[in-house]
């Protein structure tokens, strides 16, 4: 597991920023706003080269201070000819504290009123991927926490400009070595720019070898001399892919509604068919639900999603206040199941800040966390639509067809419904309906609705086996069985006994007065998949002729995706992995690293079948 280190602020004797690790300084000392301005900007022909663009993107190998993401965002917002949507995507080792940000910002009072948005949104320094979004979401900064050598080739983008940045080669060699700069080219595109304040020969070679067309320009602030140029052929790759006009979404529920936010904020229309004659009418009509991260010992796959999805989740979810979302951050108490469990999380507990994980004597708190009525995060998710939005209730796809680039989706007489030229699948275990290449299985999940004054007074979510919600309309929501091959759609009384012992063991002097048979509560089905990951993305070819070398080149059912399988987190899934496809069918910079993008690709399945036959 990868712990972030916040940088530690200092200075040096003249008042410039100082790295005490690296033994360097954050930019020169004629200033740092002027080193972004003449270096990145400039050295990148910026703003020109953005200037009726749809899309530009940025790639940046060191954060720091933020000044040139902070530059960059003002030159744009200066810009009457700027482009539609500026991505900027950054690695940072060591950010700093958002109090410390608030110090080193002063000095340069013009970027105040964007400084103070940053660091309103400046997130927990948790390792990964972390997206912030600005200017009703035209300006998109993307910050990648840890290891840029790690990181690096893990990026899903193609960039338009390259500001290499970072401490100096002799403090920090990895970062301006031929291997690193070769895996920067990798995400170039074709024509893209470059700029960088160092002037090192052993730099310029190692950029010419990585296929960058080098000059020496005229150094910054002093310096004799410092690199520009380009990467490969100008014209040859000429942007990102424009998002279609429209696009379909199959199911009005967490799933369906989050892609239709997302995809709404592309810039695509979307027709959404929901069969049922209400929003978020199956699992996603849970009164409410517990929304946290989850952690494991080896930092696995699924913690790291889940951490990305959490955090990216709250950020998403302060966009939608005012628009009835019901929620609270009331934290949520995690419990050990006995003292060697407790210490074992405690000691993975160091690896992240109090305002992410705190330990406690029973095991640990999520600080952040709480509870959320997913119906109202679909409503609001929605309303966030606008009128980019065609929903459409009771109305049920017997199948889907492509034709002249379209997929038409049709009803049980193979009469047209809707079509457009992507179909996103968000309808849960009847997605494998109609894409039977989907693994899914459909899990009972049953609630128990308890009186709030029959239980210990509580404040928080608090989870064990199971969880409680704190009162919500006088009844604490506990819960969820998980019954596998048992389709009762009405609650049953051995699930309610099944609740209520989780609930004994979160409350152990709790002495139970509630009578299991007496029990109200509410059954939905999950759509689980085989590894418990959800699925997001392309669908692939079931059939194919040539195996592939990697999952990536997996052959692809153009235009049809998949956005199923959230089994009981579907509450955290949302949105990010809503934002995944959006980003995929828009051709813009993914929010994960590519190992948790492999790890929700919907050819997963197909892949292992066939590496474990060839094996």
């Amino acid at each position: 597991m990868q712990r972030i280190l916040p940088a530690a602020l200092a200075y040096t004797a003249d008042g410039t920023p100082y790295a005490p690790a690296y033994d360097d300084i954050y930019h020169g000392r004629a200033g740092g706003l002027e080193q972004a301005r003449a270096v990145f900007l400039a050295g990148n022909g910026l703003p020109m080269r953005w200037r009726n663009k749809s899309c530009f993107v940025i790639l940046e190998t060191g954060f720091g201070l933020g000044l040139n993401f902070l530059a960059t965002w003002a030159a744009w917002r200066a810009d009457p000819a700027r482009c539609a949507r500026l991505h900027f995507v950054s690695l940072e080792k060591h950010p700093f504290r958002g109090a410390d940000l608030e110090r080193l910002h002063e000095p340069w009072p013009e970027l105040a009123a964007l400084a103070t948005q940053l660091r309103a949104q400046w997130p927990v320094l948790v390792p990964g991927a972390q997206r912030l979004y600005f200017e009703a979401g035209a300006v998109t900064l993307s910050l990648f926490f840890g290891d840029a050598q790690t990181l690096l080739p893990q990026l899903n983008l193609r960039a338009d400009a390259l500001y290499l940045d970072g401490f100096a080669p002799s403090r920090n060699a990895e970062l301006w070595s031929p291997d690193f700069l070769a895996q920067a080219a990798k995400k170039m595109r074709s024509g893209a720019s470059f700029a960088t304040w160092c002037a090192a020969g052993d730099v310029r070679r190692a950029l010419q070898g990585a296929g960058f067309a080098v000059e020496r320009r005229a150094g910054h602030a002093g310096k004799r001399e410092m690199l520009g140029g380009v990467y490969g052929a100008p014209g040859e790759d000429t942007g990102p892919v424009s998002p279609p006009a429209r696009a379909l979404v199959l199911g009005a529920g967490l799933a369906g509604t989050g892609a239709a936010e997302r995809l709404a904020a592309h810039g695509c229309a979307v027709t959404l068919l929901e069969q049922d004659d209400a929003v978020a009418s199956r699992a996603s009509g849970n009164p409410a639900g517990a929304f946290r991260p989850l952690v494991s010992k080896d930092d696995n796959r699924l913690a790291r999603l889940s951490r990305a999805a959490y955090c990216y989740a709250l950020a998403r979810w302060r966009e939608l206040e005012g628009r009835g979302l019901r929620m609270e951050q009331c934290g949520v108490l995690q419990l050990a199941q006995d003292d060697a469990e407790r210490e074992r999380w405690h000691a993975l507990l160091t690896n992240f800040p109090d305002d992410y994980l705190c330990a406690t004597e029973s095991g640990y708190r999520v600080p952040q966390g709480g509870w959320l009525a997913p119906a109202s995060l679909c409503q609001a998710q929605l309303a966030a639509c606008g009128d980019a939005l065609d929903l459409r209730l009771g109305v049920r796809v017997h199948a889907l067809r492509r034709t002249d680039g379209n997929w038409l989706a049709l009803d049980a007489q193979g009469r047209e419904l809707a079509r457009a030229p992507c179909v996103i699948l968000a309808n849960a275990q009847d997605a494998a309906r109609l894409a039977l290449e989907l693994p899914l299985r459909s899990v009972r999940g049953q609630l128990s609705y308890l009186r709030a004054a029959a239980l210990p007074e509580f404040h928080e979510v608090r989870a064990r086996e199971g969880y409680v919600l704190p009162p919500l309309d006088g009844l604490c929501v506990a819960g969820a069985s998980y019954d596998f091959g048992n389709d009762a759609i009405e609650p049953i009384q051995s699930a309610h006994e099944e609740n209520l012992r989780r609930v004994a063991a979160i409350f152990p002097s709790w002495q139970a007065s509630l009578d299991a048979a007496q029990l109200d509560g509410r059954v939905a089905f999950r759509a689980m998949t085989p590894d418990r990951l959800p699925i997001a993305g392309l669908l692939p070819v079931p059939i194919v002729a040539q195996k592939p070398e990697r999952l990536a080149q997996w052959p692809r059912q153009m235009g049809l995706y998949a956005l199923t399988g959230f089994g009981s987190r579907g509450i955290v899934w949302s949105a990010l992995l809503g934002e995944i496809v959006a980003c995929q069918i828009s051709g813009e910079p993914l929010p994960l690293e590519q190992e948790l993008l492999d790890a929700v690709d919907p050819a997963r399945f197909a892949w292992r079948a066939y590496k474990k036959a060839k094996s």
